[in-house]
């Protein structure tokens, strides 16, 4: 099939499948006589894998590490289960995080009342004012080592 057939059947746009050739992801197709692109059932199904990760927010490099699992049908599952783990925790600490900003815009609207100018506006205030705490300096936003080797 060709590039906008495979785009239509996964959903996945035209600019966002080359990327994904173009980073690894995706195995280049085949071109045929007329140099198009011609996509096989493997490219679909690879497509729609991916997709199913970033469904569940995960980084290129847990999907890449996942694809590399797969061509190894016979190992142990144990590093796909780490994985997995890992991403879990990355997701509860998210969480964690949105339930911290959850709170602070409540306390934020809470702050505003009702006949006051802009002037005397609590929520500015309160946006313009240190924060009690700082952001944790090891904070980051996907699970440690599945961006780059040894970062977070």
């Amino acid at each position: 099939m060709r590039i906008g057939e495979l785009a239509k059947t996964t959903a996945i746009p035209v600019e966002t499948i080359r990327y994904y050739e173009k980073i690894g992801l995706l195995p280049e197709p085949v071109r045929n006589a007329s140099g198009y692109r011609a996509y096989r059932s493997a490219h679909l199904d690879r497509l729609q894998f991916i997709r199913r990760c970033r469904d569940l927010d995960m980084a290129q490099d847990e999907i890449r590490e996942l694809i590399r699992l797969t061509e190894q049908p016979e190992a142990d599952c144990g590093e796909v289960d780490a994985l997995l783990a890992h991403h879990l925790d990355h997701v509860r600490e998210r969480l964690r995080e949105l339930a911290r900003l959850e709170d602070t815009l409540v306390q934020l609207q809470q702050a505003c009342t009702e006949g006051r100018t802009v002037r005397e506006c609590g929520i500015l205030d309160g946006l313009s004012a240190e924060p009690d705490a700082e952001a944790p300096a090891d904070r980051h936003n996907h699970v440690p080592g599945s961006h780059r080797p040894g970062r977070r």
